[in-house]
C-alpha cells in the first residue's frame, strides 16, 4: 500500500506557511523549480484562518498532486494497487488516484461493460483515506462516488452506485491517523478487497496499527525479517464472497 501525505490537515503546518488573507496562504520559503512550475507560490490552499489555527488545514495544489503522482506513475496505472491518503482532506490526492486507475480500466476493459463495471469497483476499493474533519471526509467521499458514477453513468438507484457508497463508507474513515482512532475513539480498521472474478469480491479486514508495523518487522535484524508478510499480517476478520448487488443490499441496510 502507497501512503501519501501532504495536503489536508496535519501539524505543525505553521512552521512552512504564513496566512496573507482570510482564504489562501504563502509560503516563506525563497521559490524553488519543480519541473515547470515553481514548488511554492501564493495560492489559495485554505478554507479560513481559523481552520488552519485549529487543525492546520492546508490543501495540495493540483499540479503538485499530479507531479508527486508521477514519482510512482506505475502504481497509479495498476487497477489493484492500494493507495493511503492519511490526512485526506476533501480527496485532492484520492480523486487524482482514481482517474488514473480508471484511465487503465477504459484501456483494458472498455469493450467489456461488465468487466469495465467489476473493474472500476475494484479501483475505488483499493483507495483509502483518513480526514480528522468530519465536513472534510463527507466531500471526499462524495467527489470520489461522483467520478466514480460519472464513468459508470450510473444513478442513485443503481446497485453499483449504492456498492460504491457502501465501500466509501468503510475505506474513508474519520478518524486521526496519528492516534489510529476514529472519531468515536474505536481502533481504525481497513478492508482488503480483492476481485476474485466472475463478480465475484472478497473482503479482509485489518487493523491499521498492525499494517504500520510492516516496517519493524522487515527490518534486518528484526525476528520476522525471514518471514513472508502472509505470516506477520493476520485479518481480524474476513467475509464471505460478495458480489455488487450485495454489497448494495449492504449499504441499504447499513442505512436504515
Amino acid at each position: 500500500m502507497i501512503s501519501l501525505n501532504l495536503g489536508g490537515t496535519k501539524n505543525n503546518i505553521g512552521q512552512k506557511y504564513h496566512l496573507t488573507h482570510s482564504e489562501g496562504v504563502e509560503v516563506d520559503t525563497p521559490h524553488e523549480d519543480f519541473g515547470d512550475k515553481p514548488l511554492y507560490s501564493t495560492m489559495s490552499l485554505t478554507k479560513s484562518k481559523q481552520r488552519v489555527a485549529d487543525h492546520g488545514e492546508v490543501f495540495t495544489p493540483e499540479w503538485m498532486v499530479e507531479a508527486m503522482l508521477d514519482l510512482v506513475k506505475g502504481e497509479t496505472e495498476r487497477i489493484d494497487s492500494r493507495f493511503l491518503e492519511p490526512a485526506c482532506g476533501s480527496g485532492n490526492f484520492l480523486v487524482k488516484v482514481l482517474q488514473r486507475k480508471l484511465a487503465a480500466v477504459e484501456v483494458k476493459y472498455g469493450k467489456s461493460e461488465f468487466e469495465k463495471q467489476q473493474y472500476t469497483l475494484l479501483g475505488l476499493m483499493c483507495i483509502y483515506g483518513i480526514e480528522l474533519l468530519a465536513d472534510n471526509i463527507a466531500e471526499c467521499r462524495a467527489n470520489l462516488l461522483e467520478i466514480f458514477a460519472g464513468y459508470l453513468n450510473i444513478e442513485e438507484s443503481d446497485d453499483l452506485y449504492k456498492a460504491g457508497f457502501y465501500v466509501l463508507s468503510v475505506n474513508l474513515v474519520h478518524g486521526d491517523a496519528l492516534t489510529m482512532r476514529t472519531a468515536d475513539d474505536k481502533a481504525i480498521t481497513f478492508a482488503e478487497w480483492g476481485y476474485l472474478g466472475k463478480g465475484k469480491f472478497q473482503r479482509r479486514d485489518f487493523l491499521l496499527g498492525d499494517l504500520t508495523g510492516s516496517s519493524s518487522y522487515s527490518a534486518e535484524d528484526s525476528l520476522f525479517a525471514n518471514m513472508g508478510k502472509h505470516e506477520i499480517f493476520k485479518p481480524f476478520k474476513t467475509y464471505p464472497t460478495v458480489t455488487a448487488k450485495e454489497l448494495a443490499a449492504a449499504e441499504m441496510g447499513a442505512s436504515k
